[in-house]
């Protein structure tokens, strides 16, 4: 799960873009659905559109952009490279290139946005109905068996189809549908609408007794999937390989990892939040949410965008225990095994610093879930005196620690009484742990040392990217 929001760069320099292999190469009005896309854009009035591409499809861009704008005559912008993870719109690459609308080509994790109209292009995969249908058979013989079918964005026009073939036989299957952005009120009971998909529970008597179809390859989707609704038991066909199977991730020990990245959250004195998304709604409440909930839980916080986050990246903020990611659904379960600090989920924060919420069996990974009139959201107990707070001891370290909410009056403190004379010249310096951590290090980064510097001669350097040098390898002239 690591490398599918982060890597180290080496691959993407390499890669050499040839032809979508996704895209029929005789069929791309089809595949990209060019009608219903020019029809959104002449619909909107819209004169600037971004068009986003993730890079398995960019090789069709510039032809995609110019059917585009002779068939709507409004600009096209291809939005070469992503913020943060393909799966969610680039609002702010759009923002920048002007664009009143964006047209997302390819999987999604349809997290609504917050600014711009945006129209899912998911580009229409095959799918063989007749070998789907018989894996189905062979993992559910009971034709009583009470199945939800859910499927990858890319299989979703292929429902329809599979609907037809199956319910004769099944009369307790449900299918999802693909649905984009918030439902426009409240889910009426004994419905789930959830990581972009909408279908009634009720007839099948709840949730909990159901069984889980998923039409997709192995990936984060299906994760996300399985670790929320961790009660139901799974299956997948996967298209690519024409095979069905019974899911064998243990649930338990997944959900036992992040628990103990919990017991970790709880230790933390520092913790750094990753931006991970600026453009699904919401983000700023939460990214709020957890500065108060640290602060009132007696743990500094520092706020940090970087981008995509890889462990070199991280690895520059040695002062921080742990970190906490704030993304869309599906790359918010980022494995941190290869990170120098751990990495947590809003939610799993929230077990840490908040005493109201207890684990219940439930797990969420849309942080969204979590604000206020939220199905999940648990509101704060009150502050106790630092005194009267109850300690806990720390399953890891073995050191006592407060379990409450308490006062901490050293981090309500006004910003001038952290202020300190720097030296003889009166000058004044901000005084932050972060600051405290950096002048006990023996290499602090490039400092300017005026005067102490020899001056020498300008000499040619190396030419080249990084991994491959020009003169790799050969003597230095």
């Amino acid at each position: 799960m690591a490398t599918a929001f982060s890597s180290d760069g080496e691959a993407a320099l390499r890669r050499e873009l040839g032809p979508a292999a996704a895209a029929p190469r005789g069929d791309l009005d089809g595949f990209y659905e060019m009608g219903r896309a020019a029809a959104f854009v002449r619909g909107g009035g819209f004169r600037k559109v971004a068009l986003q591409f993730p890079d398995e499809l960019l090789a069709d861009a510039a032809t995609v952009a110019a059917r585009m704008e002779a068939a709507t005559g409004a600009e096209m912008y291809v939005l070469g490279d992503t913020t943060y993870g393909s799966c969610c719109v680039d609002e702010v690459a759009a923002e920048h290139a002007g664009a009143e609308a964006v047209l997302h080509y390819g999987p999604a994790c349809l997290s609504p946005c917050r600014k711009l109209p945006v129209l899912h292009i998911f580009g229409q995969q095959p799918l063989d109905i007749g070998r789907c249908t018989e894996a189905f058979r062979e993992l559910y013989p009971d034709r009583q068996t009470r199945v939800v079918v859910l499927s990858d964005v890319v299989y979703a026009h292929m429902m329809g189809e599979l609907e037809q073939q199956l319910c004769p036989e099944y009369p307790n299957i449900v299918f999802s549908r693909v649905v984009c952005g918030d439902p426009p009120g409240p889910a009426p009971p004994g419905e789930v609408w959830q990581f972009g998909r909408q279908f009634p529970v009720e007839v099948l008597g709840g949730l909990q007794d159901c069984a889980m179809f998923y039409v997709g390859a192995e990936g984060l989707a299906l994760t996300s999937f399985m670790l929320t609704w961790n009660r139901c038991p799974f299956s997948s066909f996967d298209p690519a390989t024409g095979c069905g199977r019974r899911e064998t991730l243990n649930v338990n020990r997944a959900l036992m990892r992040r628990l103990y990245l919990v017991e970790r959250a709880r230790d933390a004195k520092v913790v750094g939040i990753l931006v991970g998304t600026l453009g699904v709604a919401g983000y700023l409440v939460v990214l709020q949410h957890l500065r108060e909930l640290l602060r009132r839980a007696g743990k500094r916080s520092y706020m940090l965008a970087v981008g995509k986050p890889n462990p070199a990246k991280l690895a520059n903020f040695l002062e921080v225990d742990i970190f906490v990611l704030v993304a869309c659904s599906q790359n918010t379960l980022l494995d941190s095994s290869e990170f120098y600090r751990p990495i947590v989920t809003p939610y799993e924060l929230e077990l840490a610093c908040n005493p109201a919420r207890e684990w219940t069996g439930n797990y969420f990974t849309d942080f969204r879930d979590l604000l206020p009139g939220a199905c999940a959201h648990v509101e704060l107990p009150p502050a106790v005196p630092a005194a009267e707070a109850i300690p806990d001891v720390s399953l890891i370290t073995g050191e006592m620690r407060a379990a409450h909410l308490c006062d901490h009056p050293a981090l309500q403190l006004p910003p001038s009484t952290t202020l300190a004379c720097r030296d003889q010249t009166r000058a004044l310096a901000e005084i932050s742990p972060a600051a405290s951590f950096l002048e006990s290090r023996s290499w602090r980064g490039l400092e300017q040392q005026l005067g102490q510097t020899p001056v020498s001669k300008a000499v040619q350097g190396r030419r080249g990217i990084a991994i491959a040098y020009e003169d790799e390898g050969h003597e230095q002239p």
